[in-house]
């Protein structure tokens, strides 16, 4: 017979204030993944402060009162572990890896970094010019400047048209008051999460989580601005670059992360665009070859989400291409996919999920996630039920909802070309 997989036990601890402790214990495993998560981000910022979470990222790894940035990552690496983090619209997460046996040290750095940080003045100016940089990296690789330019064109005046990571300007604007202002009041024990994964003991590290949770400041998490804006018809959005290829990304704003139809969009995204499998990559690229690589992918916020399409391509390619895309679009919108279709999608989808959860570091990930999102734990089993209970007639329901040209927006970085074209195109969906 074959091996059962060990069973993963998620737990949960609130405690009082608001401090959660969530935890997946993977005992066969050597390693643990420890996080720290807050659930701000760059659509919590009003526009003068665009791009602060991210540069509160970068600030906490620059020295506390017991330890120098250099400490810091020593700390970690030093015993043969692994520290980073990353910020995104609603959450930033510090996190670090190692074996098992060095739990207390992780959630010790960790906890000193996102307490403790000395703000202090010299580091903010370099800091500043390093994130400038950052920017400057990311504004000379046309894939992913066309994702900014699609997130402004689809969500205008609005935090999630910002750039996570600000503009020189935002940038500039930011002193050290800022930063201070910002982590007494977003950086609080009713919006934090510690999230563990691999060989831990719930118990254990709730009772050390209890020895540092006098420093978290009081404080609830801190709402943010609604997204309620809705276009009457497709959006183009163009930057004019001499670039050898053209940049795009076709955006179709969908549903939050609460919507009953995520479900079905997961298995959407997998049939039109997610692997090599997808019928974009396989009637783009394999039959016509237009582009080395298009591929689509799904994120669903609060309150909205967007399912977007993304290549790289000649330029004299580019009304093809849009035209065979848009072609995609319709033949699902009009015809359900086949059982085989369906199954395998399924099979993709949900065996992506489970081998993603071999990792300590994915599991951690997907703890700090749900509690953020949706103020629990959900079993990979329920999910994959979830995903199990889709038909063939609830994909093509939410395509026909969802691939309408009222939501489209069409974001490009390359030569010049004509508009009015590429719109025609956009609404023959």
């Amino acid at each position: 017979m074959p091996r059962r997989p060990p069973v993963t036990r998620l737990q949960s601890t609130v405690l009082p204030g608001g401090l959660t402790v969530v935890t997946a214990t993977q005992p066969h495993r050597a390693s643990v993944a420890l996080g720290i998560w807050v659930g701000t981000g760059g659509r919590h910022e009003p526009a003068p402060l665009n791009g602060i979470s991210h540069f509160i990222e970068h600030l906490l790894f620059k020295g506390t009162q017991r330890r120098t940035a250099a400490g810091i990552s020593q700390a970690i690496e030093g015993l043969g572990g692994y520290l980073n983090a990353f910020t995104d619209e609603e959450h930033t997460c510090f996190y670090a890896r190692a074996q098992a046996h060095h739990l207390p040290r992780l959630l010790d750095v960790l906890t000193d970094m996102f307490l403790h940080s000395d703000l202090a003045p010299a580091e903010i100016a370099k800091e500043r010019d390093v994130i400038k940089e950052e920017v400057s990296m990311y504004l000379d690789q046309p894939a992913e400047h066309v994702h900014d330019l699609l997130n402004a064109a689809q969500f205008p005046n609005h935090p999630l048209g910002r750039p996570v990571i600000g503009t020189p300007a935002s940038l500039d604007h930011l002193q050290r008051a800022h930063f201070q202002r910002y982590l007494r009041r977003r950086y609080v024990a009713g919006a934090t999460v510690i999230a563990a994964a691999g060989a831990v003991d719930h118990a254990d590290l709730v009772r050390q989580v209890r020895r540092h949770s006098r420093g978290f400041r009081p404080g609830k998490r801190v709402g943010f601005e609604p997204m309620t804006h809705a276009a009457t018809r497709p959006v183009l959005i163009h930057r004019r670059r001499t670039v050898e290829q053209t940049a795009l990304c076709l955006g179709v704003r969908t549903c939050s992360r609460h919507d009953s139809r995520r479900f079905a969009l997961r298995l959407l995204n997998a049939i039109l665009g997610e692997n090599m499998s997808s019928r974009l990559f396989q009637v783009i690229r394999e039959e016509h070859g237009l582009t080395y690589n298009i591929q689509s992918g799904l994120t669903l916020w609060e309150d909205c989400g967007d399912w977007v399409v993304s290549a790289g391509l000649d330029h004299s390619q580019l009304q093809r291409t849009l035209k065979l895309v848009v072609r995609e679009l319709g033949r699902i919108r009009e015809r359900a996919p086949s059982a085989g279709e369906l199954r395998r999608a399924r099979d993709f989808v949900i065996g992506q999920m489970e081998l993603s959860l071999e990792s300590t570091e994915n599991q951690m990930m997907t703890l700090g996630e749900q509690w953020l999102a949706y103020g629990r734990l959900m079993s990979p089993s329920a999910t994959s039920d979830r995903l199990g209970a889709v038909t063939a007639a609830e994909i093509r329901a939410v395509a026909q909802e969802f691939f309408r040209p009222e939501r489209l927006t069409l974001a490009l970085v390359g030569p010049n070309t004509k508009p009015d074209p590429l719109e025609a195109i956009l609404r023959s969906v």
